[in-house]
């Protein structure tokens, strides 16, 4: 357990682990965290992970952890690193296995009052549309040509094909698309394991959500985004699915072999990287570009899919793209150090783009409220314009296995008026809301740090996990 007396206070919200506590860190490690949330932190080596990612080479500032920090592979969940584009790396850690797992926010003319009635037939209705679970295929298949549209041109292949609006592709990060994507650097194993899998929401933490609008922060910037009282609103959360997770092993692979003519060692292996401007990092980089298209093009199937689901349900399938945001996934991006701007390689891992205006938003855990946010400008220059992504786990899944009962916990939503539909009991008791932190006090953390405001607080109605 990492001693939190090594930790020195620089604001209310953000702490940090000097430089000089590892003769290897290359710049400090810092936390976002209230003082009370940072003893969840230290339970797992949350911190240990930060502190080997201020070793890479080519770091920028600091690595940085957000309240919602836990540990991950190679690099902690809720974790944050930037890399000079030309001196610095590229590590799959950095981004995650499901690349661009992301959520997105949609809103409906409809009010709480309109679905109550509802809620059941809702419930089976989305379960039904929207193919979820371990390995479930979709209902389309993609191949060959077909597959590579997808990959190259991202959710706009899905408007091109009949799944989406343009003004879908306006309210989704990149407009759904990176620009760089190659297939060329996409293994035939990836591409099997993924050509059934768009339009599916696969099992873990993902979900559909319906919920509505239970309060609200800021009025008017509500008001710009649709929020208003008691409005109905839908939660999409899932990402690239095996796809993008073979795409993450393939690449790690390759970079293993690929350190020692870098001169590149770790202090863990999991950590796994190649310096950005080389063949391998270049190569990386298209692949996972291309993986994240495939998740925003999945997401975008998904949205279809609730939409019929909605016009089953209620002969109105009218629901509007509030924002769509991606929150395992790196980007160039320009940021100021010290004198001079550079383009810096951003790893975003269990963590959310939060620029001045953009929404953010935070998905809480199957029981509690999620929140809409705003990005502001401290953002920029406190965390490389980034926010946590979610309450963020506190509790293993094998202990969540062990602590929670299914029969008992369906029957304590239900209690809430609850309503959730589950392929896996397994997977249902593994996501319980006790698994996961309180999502009130890590969205309180980063509203008070200047990051991101609290815009409205969202309250479950139906629940929809594989």
């Amino acid at each position: 357990m990492f001693d939190l007396a090594r930790l020195e206070r620089v604001s209310p919200c953000l702490w940090e682990i000097p430089k000089s506590f590892r003769d290897d860190m290359r710049v400090p490690a810092r936390i976002y965290s209230s003082e009370a949330m940072l003893k969840e932190i230290v339970r797992d080596r949350s911190l240990e992970q930060l502190v080997n990612v201020a070793t890479l080479p080519g770091i920028a500032l600091w690595a940085l952890a957000m309240p919602d920090a836990h540990e991950g592979y190679g690099f902690p969940v809720g974790g944050i690193a930037a890399f000079d584009e030309q001196q610095g790396v590229i590590s799959p850690g950095g981004i995650g296995y499901d690349i661009n797992c992301g959520v997105r926010v949609l809103r409906s003319d409809l009010k709480k009052e309109d679905v109550l009635p509802h809620l059941r037939n809702l419930g089976r209705t989305l379960f039904a549309e929207v193919p979820s679970g371990v390995g479930r295929g979709g209902r389309l298949a993609f191949r060959g040509p077909d597959l590579d549209a997808v990959l190259v041109r991202g959710a706009r292949r899905m408007l091109e094909l009949g799944y989406a609006t343009e003004d879908d592709l306006a309210h989704t990060e990149s407009e759904g698309v990176l620009p760089d994507a190659d297939p060329a650097f996409v293994s035939q194993q990836a591409k099997s394991r993924g050509h059934d899998q768009l339009g599916t929401m696969g099992a873990g933490n993902h979900f559909v959500e319906v919920g509505y609008v239970e309060q609200i922060f800021d009025a008017d910037a509500a008001e710009k985004l649709g929020l208003c009282a008691d409005r109905v609103t839908v939660l999409i959360h899932t990402g690239s699915r095996g796809f993008g997770h073979q795409v993450a092993t393939d690449h790690i692979r390759v970079m293993n072999r690929a350190m020692p003519r870098y001169n590149i060692e770790l202090p863990d292996r999991e950590l796994a990287c190649v310096p950005f401007d080389s063949e391998e990092g270049r190569q990386y980089f298209a692949a996972m570009q291309a993986a994240a298209n495939f998740a925003w093009a999945n997401r975008q199937l998904i949205t279809h899919e609730v939409r019929q689901a909605f016009r089953q349900v209620f002969s109105d399938g009218a629901l509007s793209l509030v924002y769509d945001v991606a929150h395992n996934i790196a980007k160039l991006e320009e940021y100021r150090i010290g004198p001079v701007s550079k383009r810096l390689v951003v790893h975003r891992k269990g963590a959310t783009r939060a620029f001045p205006g953009q929404p953010v938003l935070i998905p809480g855990s199957m029981g509690t409220a999620s929140y809409v946010l705003l990005g502001q400008q401290p953002s920029l220059e406190a965390s490389f314009g980034s926010s946590c992504h979610g309450a963020g786990r506190r509790m293993s899944r094998t202990q969540a296995r062990k602590d929670f009962n299914p029969a008992a916990l369906r029957a304590e939503l239900a209690k809430q008026g609850i309503v959730v539909n589950a392929g896996s009991g397994r997977g249902f008791v593994e996501e319980a809301p006790l698994a996961y932190k309180d999502v009130d006090a890590v969205v309180n953390v980063v509203h008070d740090a200047g990051i991101a405001k609290k815009v409205v607080r969202l309250r479950p109605l139906v629940v929809v996990k594989g």
